[in-house]
């Protein structure tokens, strides 16, 4: 899954011993905070395929021009915008350019290094007059400091003097392009894939104030349409015992700050580069400057080795809080921790913003929010570092507004969560993969009930939460409608697309109606304890949101009686209440370079077959796994794993897990790894657009979820352990209720540590237990749960009929260009 020569096995590091630029690189090796992102691209700034650095929430607006509209499509579009470049440090040696294509390069490496949240690079290169130059080159994204990057440059020309020109550069790249050759980010072509970001043509950066002072440069632009503002300040120091003088240049779209030395042979000389990026909604340029200013200030203060350290510090509180450990497998070691750092560098300091999809390593999804951070990144989030969770839940709370506006306009009462975004409106052209996704209310409202209840804080719920489930609940209550009558009345939701995007505009889809079953409960279990407990919280909620006193027993009555599909002749749960008429769709058959089917199939051909681009029911076997038997689970994986592509990243995960509790033990580390390796072996070809950040954090589930067997079910925390066989061991740390705990899982035993914190209850299949600080909780395990061999295939469903007693056959979209034989028959 990843080239091993290239990458070899380090369980703290992930190195590259040869060099590169192609766009996978540039993702692997993306360093980040949440805030600012800087891809891994080389400092001499030209071959990449995409010089990126982007900030969260920073983005740019743009009319979307539907061939035929119609009322309440989305109107405006988003994207995210390439920040100005700063990470340009060209190197010159008697004139001469680095040129990794032409010149000799001995000793090659590139390491990100997941302890000290450093990327370096040290080589030698030789001149064609052979001259031997040493370089290394270190960057960081603080994690402390939300607007501080940190560029070091070190280069020792060995074995003669010679001159040595550096040319430290601040580029939008957004609008200028390169002058070395290279068009803009924003123009380059890329051949057709939904899942790449939109392209700008017109100018989006305008430039506003633009300096530079000693050697201190700035840049500060208004995003053109979106009218957001960004500023960029680089402070430059340069050490060295050679000779040197200094030359800048300051243009709307570009400063430069050039060193000329003087290299005596041995005699190294070093540039540190400091960079502040400020953005802002609603802030004038100038004041963002300002604001970068005060941020390098206050960093040249602290002085630079300070903030290395300060980031190794956060590093190791970060390692101790969400390190998941697998015994003697360093190769997956490093895997895992790679996801898990990608997950620090996605959401650590978002601060109030969204997760994106690609986090801040890349334009990929356009810089969205989806609901892949409620459902596979906000467990990683809440049971680890709980308050960048509640700072991502933050971000739904500022989207109400809009979400509000966006239900009225579906003619529904509540709110309605976008299906992507950036600044909360809709931007999902296309309604039957995006709008009609209501389920993203369930899962917002799923995340933050998940949250309180690991947590308990209760004070989120009172003064912000109950908002979110008051309004999404609101929306389930006029969206579904009753059929039947008096005791036999049942709630149905029509006309919704599901998690499967593959099958669109459905009725019943079972994971939208057992996650609104969900959602509609919770909402009336909050709201009445809130009265009871905490009557002024109460009276706010009413002020704010309108809540009538019946509402919460309508939601209630809703959520009893909401259809759950079931076919009695195949004993599963339909997907939707009419999936089972279409006929499967072979992938058994279907060839590798048909895939993804997105690529290559119209969608309203995949629509009429059984197949699944990612897990739908699956998911929610997981996600209510309480109200499903062992029974149930086992038929419906069986069903549904051989339909799935797992065209989506987000698929394995979920199928790892429940593959693990139902027996498929084997099946269950095969998706395991699939997710593992999906950006680190490029498994789907698209991880040079950013890193799959749902996937880095579905692997942690699948980890502490899936072979960890742990459930919260209700808010009472259990655990039901499935062990790989070659594993030794697997621990992993988790926060409970204001409790660090360690978990320690063997063949015979799982072990619970309250490392601090009051006493914590838990249930082992079933048994209960408590674990206590400075009295371990030991348990005993017979096994490792049900070991069913092999996996579920079609072959399982040849017999298969539906309810009406029809057969279900599979087959393969094919093409014929024959045209049919007509023969005439007189009468």
């Amino acid at each position: 899954m990843i080239d091993r020569e290239r990458f070899p096995v380090d369980p703290w590091r992930l190195t590259e011993t040869s060099y590169t630029h192609d766009g996978v690189s540039e993702t692997l090796f993306a360093v980040g905070n949440g805030y600012l992102g800087l891809r891994g691209n080389h400092i001499e700034g030209r071959g990449a395929h995409e010089h990126g650095t982007f900030i969260n929430g920073l983005h740019e607006t743009w009319p979307i021009r539907h061939a035929e509209q119609a009322y309440g499509f989305a109107e405006v579009g988003q994207t995210i915008v390439n920040a100005p470049d700063a990470k340009i440090m060209r190197i010159y040696v008697d004139d001469e350019p680095i040129s990794f294509e032409d010149a000799e390069v001995r000793d090659y490496e590139r390491a990100l290094d997941m302890r000290t949240g450093v990327l370096s690079r040290s080589f030698v290169w030789e001149t064609p007059s052979g001259k031997q130059i040493r370089i290394r080159d270190e960057r960081l994204v603080s994690f402390e400091e939300r607007h501080l990057a940190i560029l070091r440059l070190e280069i020792t020309v060995e074995n003669a003097d010679a001159p040595v020109t550096i040319s430290c550069q601040l580029l939008n790249r957004q609008d200028g392009g390169d002058v070395y050759g290279g068009a803009p980010t924003a123009t380059q072509k890329a051949g057709f894939d939904p899942r790449k970001t939109e392209k700008i043509t017109e100018r989006v950066l305008l430039p506003a104030e633009f300096w530079q002072d000693g050697l201190r440069s700035a840049l500060s632009y208004q995003v053109a349409d979106s009218g957001m503002t960004l500023a960029v300040v680089a402070d430059h120091v340069i050490t060295t015992d050679n000779e040197y003088s200094a030359r800048s240049l300051i243009e709307a779209d570009i400063a430069k700050n050039v060193f000329r030395v003087q290299a005596k042979a041995g005699i190294p000389i070093a540039i540190t580069k400091l960079v502040s990026y400020h953005t802002s909604r609603g802030v004038p340029a100038h004041e963002l400057v300002d604001r970068c200013r005060r941020s390098l200030d206050r960093a040249a203060v602290e002085g630079i080795p300070a903030q290395f350290t300060r980031q190794k510090e956060w590093l190791d509180a970060f390692w101790e809080r969400t390190d998941v450990v697998v015994e003697g497998h360093d190769d997956l070691q490093q895997a895992i921790r790679w996801c898990l750092f990608q997950l620090a560098q996605a959401a650590a300091r978002a601060d109030g913003n969204g997760v994106p999809a690609k986090g801040v390593s890349g334009s990929g999804y356009s810089g969205h929010y989806f609901w892949d951070t409620e459902i596979y990144v906000l467990p990683f989030l809440t049971y680890t570092n709980p308050q960048w969770a509640r700072n991502a839940l933050r971000a739904r709370v500022l989207m109400l507004p809009a979400a509000r506006r966006r239900a009225a306009q579906l003619n529904e009462a509540g709110a309605l969560f976008p299906w992507r975004t950036i600044n909360g409106e809709e931007a999902s052209a296309y309604y039957a993969a995006g709008t009609a996704q209501y389920h993203i209310n369930a899962d917002v409202s799923f995340a933050l009930g998940k949250y309180v209840r690991a947590t308990g804080d209760e004070h989120f719920m009172r003064s912000e939460g109950a908002d979110i489930l008051v309004e999404t609940a609101r929306l389930w209550a006029t969206l579904g409608f009753w059929r039947g009558a008096n005791g036999d009345a049942s709630f149905h939701i029509h006309g919704v697309t599901g998690p499967d995007e593959y099958t669109t505009v459905v009725n019943d889809n079972l994971f939208t109606n057992v996650m609104a079953r969900y959602n509609l409960r919770y909402a009336a279990r909050v709201v009445r304890e809130i009265q009871q407990d905490d009557p002024r919280a109460y009276a706010k909620i009413v002020e704010r949101t309108g809540l009538d006193a019946g509402e919460p027993d309508a939601w209630d009555h809703a959520a009893e009686a909401i259809n759950i599909p079931f076919s009695e002749s195949l004993g599963i749960h339909p997907q939707d209440a009419m999936f089972l008429e279409r006929e499967l769709w072979d992938l058994e058959h279907t060839p590798d370079t048909q895939r993804p089917l997105l690529l290559h199939f119209h969608p309203l051909v995949i629509y009429r077959f059984q197949v699944l681009k990612q897990a739908d029911v699956v998911l929610a076997l997981f996600l209510q796994g309480n109200h499903f038997t062992a029974e149930e689970k086992r038929a419906d994986f069986d069903y549904y794993d051989p339909l799935t592509t797992g065209d989506s990243t987000l698929s394995a995960v979920v199928q790892a897990i429940l593959a693990a509790e139902v027996g498929y033990q084997g099946l269950a580390r095969k998706y395991f790894e699939q997710s593992l390796f999906v950006d680190l072996g490029d498994l789907h070809h698209n991880a040079s657009d950013g890193v799959h950040v749902a996937s880095a954090g579905g692997v942690w589930s699948a980890l502490v979820s899936g072979f960890g067997g742990m459930r919260d079910h209700g808010g009472e925390l259990s655990f039901d352990p499935r062990l790989p066989a070659d594993w030794p061991s697997l621990s992993f740390p988790m926060q409970w209720q204001g409790s660090t705990l360690q978990v320690t899982i063997t063949r015979d035993e799982l072990r619970v540590v309250v490392r601090e914190g009051e006493p914590v209850p838990f249930a082992v299949r079933g048994v209960d237990h408590v674990a206590t600080r400075g009295a371990d909780a030991v348990v005993a395990l017979a096994d490792q749960g049900p070991v069913v061999p092999g996996r579920p295939t079609l072959r399982q469903l040849e017999d298969a009929r539906r309810d009406d007693g029809t057969r279900i056959s599979a087959s393969v979209p094919v093409v014929t260009t024959t045209m049919p034989v007509i023969t005439y028959v007189e009468d």
